[in-house]
């Protein structure tokens, strides 16, 4: 289709300025931005933007969107606890089918956060990514393969079937965490990194009690261990990242690696506030994931925003530890660039238009002292109005564009909730 949105104030995230004019939209990516719009075009639908805000859709750098089923399930434990005791025995039992299900609830989710692509790491990435592409959600999809499986036969094999696809869908190379992978293991999907000279992504120091686990075992944190194997040899990055030493840091800038933070499911599992002014202080691409929806309970990148501002302030003890710009960066290009989703950073001509719509005509957006602080400070979800993937426009007005209606999604969620437990 050709769309038009018009009368529409554009932050393209090229800049921090906002440019008053129109972009269109040619069926997947974006023909034009500007102010003097070429003339003489049919259009299949025009948008009046009353002024509103087009910018682009928010990279949920880190999640686990299957995990709905267990939203609110078990509240209240540290991590570790958290895993071993509740979890992984649940996960035990979930078919394919199920996880893709409960992936079609969390895409609702997102689509309602004005989040555009994910980066997810989940059980069943086969039907992960049928779910995603029915749904016409841009999907990252990263392994988590650990001790307890699936083979490295079957990571390989998914790495090369799930790439190249479509163009929603593509699969990177990672890990669960050092903690659930024996050395052998490790170096055998190093060894892979290298044949595909491929980036590799795993949780990385989000306990105290994970980094000193790791230097009783390897004498040296897990950021450094890593990369004594030659894992991040061609890129990657970590999630979490709270406990970080120098050594770690260097590894990160050494190897040009991603840090993807998680504040509400930090917080929530007490795990800790990462040093994320040092990072960019560093020159260490930052982006922002919400974890899944039981270490976070919700997956909400205007929360997360918000937690980013604010614990960085509490742990450098400094009312503007991160300007509001840097942090709206972190969760559109930064986390595109760490998911290398390079056509869907910014809104420019020829890149995917993978873009959502701000409301501004709502009391907590105003008045506008500074509009890029309001998104990040005062935003909510009720001021996305519109979430356009790949020309396809999935959410608008609360209305949804999937292909399944929401309340068949509720109702078998809940059925597998009450199956399962």
């Amino acid at each position: 289709m050709n769309i038009r949105f018009y009368n529409a104030r554009i932050l393209t995230m090229q800049d921090d300025k906002l440019l008053w004019g129109e972009l269109h939209v040619k069926d997947n990516r974006i023909s034009y931005v500007g102010k003097d719009a070429p003339e003489g075009i049919a259009f299949d639908r025009e948008i009046d933007c009353m002024g509103n805000i087009l910018m682009p859709g928010f990279k949920n750098a880190h999640t686990h969107s299957g995990m709905t089923l267990m939203r609110t399930y078990a509240d209240g434990l540290p991590l570790q606890e958290w895993l071993t005791t509740k979890i992984f025995p649940l996960e035990a039992k979930m078919s394919g089918e199920e996880v893709a299900l409960l992936s079609k609830l969390a895409i609702l989710e997102y689509l309602t956060s004005g989040v555009t692509a994910v980066f997810d790491m989940y059980l069943t990435p086969e039907t992960i990514a049928d779910a995603f592409y029915e749904a016409g959600m841009r999907v990252v999809q990263v392994s988590g393969i650990n001790k307890f499986g699936p083979t490295l036969e079957v990571l390989e094999e998914r790495y090369n079937k799930l790439n190249g696809v479509n163009d929603l869908t593509s699969f990177m190379l990672g890990f669960h965490a050092e903690y659930t992978c024996d050395r052998k293991l490790l170096e055998k999907i190093a060894e892979l990194a290298h044949k595909y000279k491929a980036p590799v992504y795993t949780h990385m120091s989000e306990t105290e009690c994970e980094v000193k686990e790791c230097v009783d075992r390897y004498g040296m944190t897990p950021g450094v261990f890593l990369d004594s194997l030659g894992m991040f040899d061609f890129g990657g990055g970590g999630y979490h990242c709270v406990h970080f030493e120098d050594g770690d840091i260097e590894v990160f800038k050494k190897r040009g690696l991603s840090v993807v933070t998680n504040p509400g499911s930090n917080t929530k599992l007490a795990s800790g506030i990462a040093p994320l002014k040092r990072f960019l202080q560093e020159g260490i691409n930052v982006a922002i994931g919400t974890d899944g929806p039981s270490s976070n309970n919700c997956l909400d990148m205007f929360k997360e925003m918000m937690l980013v501002f604010s614990l960085a302030n509490i742990r450098e003890k400094d009312a503007l530890a991160i300007d509001a710009v840097d942090i709206l960066k972190m969760a559109t290009v930064n986390g595109a660039k760490a998911m290398f989703l390079h056509d869907c950073d910014t809104l420019s001509a020829g890149k995917y238009a993978d873009l959502i719509m701000i409301d501004m005509h709502m009391p907590n957006m105003q008045p506008e002292n500074d509009v890029i602080r309001n998104i990040v400070y005062s935003g909510s979800k009720q001021n996305v109005k519109m979430t356009m993937i790949g020309g396809k426009i999935l959410y608008e007005d609360g209305k949804f564009n999937i292909g399944t209606d929401p309340e068949v999604i509720y109702k078998e969620a809940n059925a597998i909730l009450k199956r399962l437990t």
